[in-house]
């Protein structure tokens, strides 16, 4: 008699525990939970691997899912970082996009919400590893750095130059260098992600402080007027 074939691991679960020592199969994962399964294997297997050492035969296994049910989500390695960007760094350049339209405060004080942000949702997160990959491997795949200058860098660049403008507008700086040269403002915050990949383990940078400490050297030297 011939043999059953293999479950899709995609459509079963490993058996639970269930009440009086039976076991039970657990529910398959709807579509949405195995692109989540899926995505945070890939982020796995790219901060283990490379993304240029990365097969999406590991992601796979990573995941638990057959290569083919990977297929039906991701057609590459491409779009699986690109779904990692949308998943991971493009909500939070949404939230701060929304921060400063709804933003009462001055803008200082909206520049302290912004590092907020950026060291509770970005740092130690899958974000930071995103960018720390892009750091290292971006140059060998320029397809994926114009992607991510596009949906990443210029967004964040765009998010910066409106707050400085914001500044100018209420009187509140007297200098526009910032919004002519908005990687003067984000720079502190890759320079943190780099030292802490680098010697964090022997020497960890207070991303916080550190940030806090540039916010404060950037506003006297934009001129800030405390209105």
């Amino acid at each position: 008699m011939a043999r059953p074939p293999n479950p899709d691991p995609q459509q079963t679960a490993p058996l639970a525990p269930a009440p009086g020592g039976r076991r039970q199969r657990a529910a398959p994962m709807d579509k949405a939970e195995r692109r989540r399964a899926i995505l945070a294997a890939a982020l796995t297997v790219f901060a283990g691997h490379g993304f240029a050492g990365a097969r999406l035969d590991d992601v796979a296994r990573e995941a638990g899912v057959a290569k083919g049910t990977l297929y039906l989500h991701f057609a590459d390695k491409e779009a699986l970082f690109r779904g990692l960007v949308e998943q991971n760094i493009a909500p939070v350049l949404a939230d701060a996009d929304a921060a400063i339209a709804r933003f009462p405060g001055t803008t200082g004080d909206l520049i302290d919400l912004l590092i907020a942000i950026l060291v509770e949702r970005v740092i130690g997160t899958p974000a930071e590893a995103l960018v720390r990959l892009m750091i290292a491997e971006g140059p060998r795949f320029p397809e994926l750095a114009a992607y991510y200058h596009r949906e990443v860098v210029s967004r964040a660049l765009g998010i910066v130059r409106a707050i400085a403008q914001r500044g100018l507008d209420r009187g509140e700086i007297t200098s526009d260098i910032a919004v002519r040269f908005p990687q003067l403002v984000i720079s502190p915050a890759v320079v943190a992600v780099v030292w802490n990949g680098m010697f964090g383990a022997f020497d960890p940078l207070d991303v916080r402080a550190f940030l806090s400490a540039h916010r404060d050297l950037l506003l006297r030297g934009l001129g800030w007027r405390d209105t």
